[in-house]
Parts: C-alpha cells; structure tokens; sequence
C-alpha cells in the first residue's frame, strides 16, 4: 500500500516540475464533455461495453459509464475517444 502512495507522490512532484497536467502524467483518463451532446475522452484502455443508451470504458484504474440516448462512437484513436448523443449521466467506479 505504501508503494502506490509513494509513486503517486512521485508523480505529482514530477508534473510540478515540469508544469504538467497531473492527471496525463499519472495516466488517469481525462474527460471533456461538451454541452449534453459530446464528450471526448483521453487516457483511456478501451471500450468494454456499447450500446446506443450506455457505453462503459476502461480509465485503467477507473470504469468510466457513460449514459444517455442515441450514444454513439463517432472516432476511436489509442489516446482518445468521441461518444456523441444525449449524454445524460457519467459515471466513475
């Protein structure tokens, strides 16, 4: 437990000196949501589950769930993801 504690400290100090967004430093998925009607996100492992009222993707550490109406994948790169529809909850487990 004291290592990952540890490493975070590393990497928060890291993104200091360097005057980085922690978060892209640490590798936690980054979320941009547009109005109700786009969101992109970054960081991400893949997508685990899609469907047009509930699409789950892996943040690594995290499960992101994204919910609403009409969702749709509309670009899909190995850094970043675009989900447009009526977003109308998202989630993080």
């Amino acid at each position: 437990m004291e290592g990952k504690s540890r490493k975070s400290g590393i990497l928060e100090k890291t993104a200091q000196v360097f005057d980085l967004p922690a978060d892209a430093v640490a590798g936690l998925p980054r979320l941009e949501l547009v109005g109700d009607k786009e969101l992109r996100v970054e960081n991400h492992r893949g997508i685990l589950a899609y469907g047009p009222e509930e699409i789950h993707v892996s943040g690594g550490a995290y499960l992101i769930k994204i919910a609403g109406e009409g969702l749709e994948l509309r670009a899909m790169t190995g850094l970043e993801l675009l989900i447009t529809g009526r977003i109308v909850q998202i989630a993080l487990n």
